[in-house]
Order: structure tokens, then C-alpha cells, then sequence
């Protein structure tokens, strides 16, 4: 379990919740494993099947006490809420500020400067870490190509330019990713990137992490208020999580991407993982799959420290941490909306 930001969050998937006075009891295999006073927190969010107690469910309503259910691997279940009166509110704003051009400019330019600098920074990394396996010059001018694409970006109020801008940022970031792959380059390459279908097995990976990605940001709006099919930058569409994809850019590079290329570069998977349909899509096994799924998870149990928020972390609450900062910024807490700047 681990507070943040006046929420709990509940991350061992058979644990179940009670009430107890004015506190919160974790209860797992008929231990204890702690509690904590009800009168500190704004939200719960817990992990796992083991549900809670219909007595913590009506205390937390009836005080404005969000708590939201979800999988062991992060898929929105449901949210118990009492009066909506703070969420109604922060989903009025929320939609009135994606109505207009220059407030969903000023919080999509956000998005991207973190995506973009993220993307910056992988790249230093690479060079540090790899100097002899790759072409450090070609790294070095791209990585500087990007800073003068952030200088651009902190200064752009359009939301037309920022597609431009961020479309550019990837044309470059994208010539050096396959020079990432250091491993299994006969059965794992990168040229361009294809989505529907995935046209290789890179490409394949890819859309599966952003797939998954994307369902755990949708999770995390979701257990905070927020509606997370209404965005910023990417157009409403029936069915799509606009809101979702608008944040998850920043993690796009620095989660999703190195990721892949961490299970290609330890061989976690490798070509037997793949086939290819009559229409050149290619598509993981259920095996692969699995591995995928295991290591995923995996990596979001590491800890690191949020960038912002100084906390350490792990990697899996980063999207609700983020998901908790713009509602905050939402509700006028914060002055701008503070993007997740990896290092």
C-alpha cells in the first residue's frame, strides 16, 4: 500500500478492506496488515478481487471518499462515490477547457515537452551507457535536434503547430531507434512505424505496449474523476479514450519504448514469438503474449522517484500520480499541469 497525494493506493491484489471506527483496515488472509485514519484520505484505489466491507463503502460515501476497483493488472472495474459534487465540477472544467483552443493548447503543450524530453533523455542514456556499440555522433545531433524542437514547444500556443512540432520530434527520434536495438538485429528491426497492421515484430510489440499503456491511463482518469474520453489534443471519437492518449505521450518513449526494446535486448522474446497473416500483419503467439504480460507487470513494480512529487514510486502508479496532477491543476491547485520529466 502507499499514499500519494491524499490517496491510497492498494497495489497487493488479495487485500481486503474494512472499516474500523474512523479507519481503514487491510486484511489479507485474515492478518492484518495495517490501517490507517479515513479523515486524511480524498481517494482509494485498490488492485485485486478481494473487494471491501459495504460498512467502509457507505463511511467513504458518505464523507466524498472515492474508492475505485480494478484488476491485478490495472483494468477500471468500477468506482464507489458518494455525491458527485467535487467530481461534476471537475469534469465541468475538464470539458470546458477542451472546448477552447489556447487552454487545450496550453495543457497538450505540456504533454508533449514531457514526451519529447523523455525521448531526449533515452537517447543521452544511450550514448553514456553504449558508447561503443552505437554511433554516438548520430545520437548526439538528434538529441540536439530535439532540444531545439523543446525550445520551440514552450513557446507554442497553437495546437495545429504542436501536432507539427511533435510529428517532427518523432520523424527524428525515430531515425535512431532502431541503433537501440543491440540484440537479435537479424529478427528484430525497426524502419518506420506501422499500427494498423503492425508490418514487423518490433511494431507488433510496440502497439501491444501502447495498448497497454493506454488502458492503464484510461484506469487511472477514470479512478480520479476525470473523463477519460474527453481530450485535449486528440479529437473526441465514439469509443476512443482522447484523454488517455493525450497523457500517455509522455510515457510513450521512456515506459512503452524501452521496454520493447529491454525484452529484445535480453532475448525474452525472440522470432519463434511472431507470425505473419496472408495480409502481412504480424501478430505475437498466445505464448509471447504471456512473456510480454509477465514482464510488463514486472516492470511496473520498479521504483523510481517522481520527478515532481520527489516520492519514490512505482513505475505502474506513474500514470495515477500524473492522472491526480492534472486534476489538480483542474481544480486550480496547481498553476500548470506538471508533466512527468524522466532522467
Amino acid at each position: 500500500m502507499r499514499k500519494l497525494l491524499n490517496t491510497l493506493f492498494v497495489t497487493q491484489s488479495d487485500v481486503y478492506l474494512s472499516l474500523d471506527g474512523d479507519n481503514i483496515v487491510l486484511i489479507q488472509e485474515k492478518e492484518k496488515l495495517g490501517r490507517l485514519p479515513l479523515h486524511n484520505l480524498e481517494s482509494i484505489v485498490t488492485f485485486g478481487y478481494s473487494g471491501a466491507s459495504p460498512a467502509l463503502m457507505g463511511y467513504c460515501a458518505e464523507r466524498n471518499i472515492s474508492i475505485a476497483f480494478l484488476t491485478k493488472n490495472g483494468r477500471f472495474l468500477a468506482r464507489v462515490i458518494g455525491q458527485s459534487k467535487g467530481n461534476v465540477v471537475l469534469r465541468k472544467k475538464q470539458y470546458q477547457l477542451s472546448e477552447e483552443e489556447l487552454p487545450s493548447a496550453s495543457v497538450s503543450r505540456n504533454f508533449i515537452i514531457g514526451k519529447v524530453y523523455n525521448n531526449k533523455w533515452m537517447l543521452e542514456r544511450m550514448t553514456r551507457n553504449y558508447p561503443l556499440r552505437i554511433d554516438v555522433e548520430k545520437f548526439k545531433n538528434v538529441s540536439k535536434q530535439l532540444t531545439v524542437i523543446l525550445e520551440e514547444l514552450k513557446k507554442c500556443e497553437d495546437l495545429e503547430r504542436l501536432r507539427g512540432w511533435e510529428g517532427q520530434a518523432a520523424i527524428n527520434y525515430n531515425k535512431v531507434f532502431d541503433s537501440m536495438i543491440l540484440q537479435q538485429k537479424d529478427d528484430f528491426s525497426f524502419r518506420l512505424r506501422t499500427r494498423r497492421p503492425p508490418l514487423d515484430n518490433v511494431n507488433a510489440m510496440l502497439s501491444f505496449a501502447y495498448t497497454l499503456l493506454a488502458n492503464d491511463m484510461t484506469a487511472a482518469l477514470e479512478s480520479v474523476g476525470l473523463d477519460a474520453y474527453v481530450g485535449f489534443m486528440h479529437q473526441d471519437r465514439p469509443g476512443r479514450a482522447s484523454l488517455a492518449l493525450d497523457m500517455m505521450e509522455e510515457l510513450r518513449g521512456v515506459l512503452a519504448d524501452k521496454f520493447v526494446l529491454s525484452i529484445i535486448n535480453r532475448r525474452e522474446i525472440t522470432k519463434d514469438g511472431f507470425f505473419k497473416k496472408e495480409n502481412g500483419a504480424v501478430i505475437m503467439t498466445d505464448e509471447a503474449r504471456k512473456k510480454f504480460l509477465k514482464s510488463w507487470q514486472l516492470k511496473k513494480q520498479e521504483k523510481i522517484t517522481h520527478p515532481f512529487l520527489g516520492e519514490k514510486i512505482s513505475w505502474g502508479l506513474v500514470p495515477y500520480a500524473q492522472s491526480l496532477l492534472l486534476a489538480r491543476f483542474l481544480r486550480g491547485d496547481l498553476d500548470e499541469y506538471p508533466p512527468f520529466l524522466w532522467k
